[in-house]
């Protein structure tokens, strides 16, 4: 009897460590696949290819009218010519017709910061709450959320605008004080809407992130006597930064770069329209201005490249959270 009692933390131990060792030779081949000389001239390709497009974008921005409509990009050697008039009509014009970008830049910030932070707030308390809250039907809620998914942007505009129209109409005022700001009335649904549309993959995302937090951690701070808001504020929150940030830029570039969302839900005014409707409106009636268009969708370009590089490092760090343990 005691032999068997001996023999089997010594088979477990053996059968732990041939794991162990099996794990490790799979991750193994796996670093030499994807660091062989292979697997790096495919990504430069892959990265040259990727690049090309707005490279080409660049090179048009420069470029007089006559030569983009007459000749390609490609050709700059054939045909060379430099301006700085596209940028100057883009970003200096006064006329009705090419107006500064600037308001819109504002609209874009106004939309997009908002319409992040929403999402985010929202999305990591329920996270939280689907992992570590344990409640009747939490496993049959997070389901029926992450079916949502799946469900097409495109089959909530209706029903999303009929419902803004109804609370929005003179006469409704309940909906204009939420926001003790004079355009949030023109904001808020876009702001909700883009709201709408995140909360399934926030909340899956970061579910999956907040659930590789160690049990021991929180339970500990439970035996403490630490509340679940303390828990999340304290200790959930900065161990989630990464997963949060990638969300975020993810997020960010999603709104930014919106045109569906903006052209239903802002209602077509300049005070509230986005970056993305001016330039859709600058090459004119009948396309024949889409010089403006190059200058205007590099200028464009510069807010999402700060945000992604500035987030760089929290942004790889929440892609890899959770595809390994220990």
């Amino acid at each position: 009897m005691s032999d068997n009692v001996v023999d089997l933390p010594i088979a477990g131990t053996r059968k732990s460590a041939t794991d162990a060792v099996v794990v490790g030779a799979k991750s193994t081949r796996v670093k030499k696949r994807l660091t062989s000389r292979t697997a790096t001239i495919v990504s430069l390709v892959i990265a040259v290819l990727w690049t090309l497009p707005t490279f080409g974008l660049f090179v048009s921005s420069f470029r007089p009218a006559g030569l983009i409509t007459t000749t390609g990009w490609w050709t700059i050697l054939q045909n060379p010519g430099f301006t700085l008039d596209n940028y100057k009509e883009v970003l200096l014009s006064t006329s009705q017709s090419s107006p500064q970008l600037g308001a819109y830049f504002v609209n874009s910030l106004a939309i997009a910061i908002p319409a992040t932070i929403f999402p985010l707030v929202i999305a990591s308390m329920a996270a939280y709450a689907f992992a570590w809250i344990k409640f009747r039907g939490s496993g049959a809620l997070f389901v029926l959320i992450f079916a949502l998914q799946i469900v097409p942007l495109q089959l909530a505009l209706i029903p999303l605008l009929q419902m803004f129209t109804a609370l929005l109409r003179p006469g409704q005022e309940a909906l204009h004080q939420l926001i003790p700001m004079i355009p949030a009335q023109n904001y808020l649904p876009v702001w909700i809407a883009h709201t709408i549309f995140a909360l399934p993959l926030a909340i899956f995302l970061l579910h999956n992130f907040i659930s590789e937090i160690p049990g021991e951690v929180i339970e500990a701070a439970r035996v403490d006597g630490a509340s679940h808001g303390q828990v999340f504020f304290r200790i959930v929150l900065p161990l989630a930064v990464p997963a949060l940030a990638s969300f975020a830029i993810f997020q960010f570039l999603w709104v930014w770069n919106d045109l569906l969302v903006a052209l239903i839900f802002s209602g077509g005014t300049q005070d509230v329209a986005p970056l993305t409707q001016r330039l859709a409106e600058l090459t004119g009636t009948r396309g024949q201005d889409w010089q403006r268009l190059t200058a205007a969708a590099f200028v464009s370009l510069v807010v999402p490249l700060i945000v992604f590089f500035s987030l760089q490092r929290y942004f790889v760090r929440g892609l890899l959270a959770g595809s390994t343990k220990g």
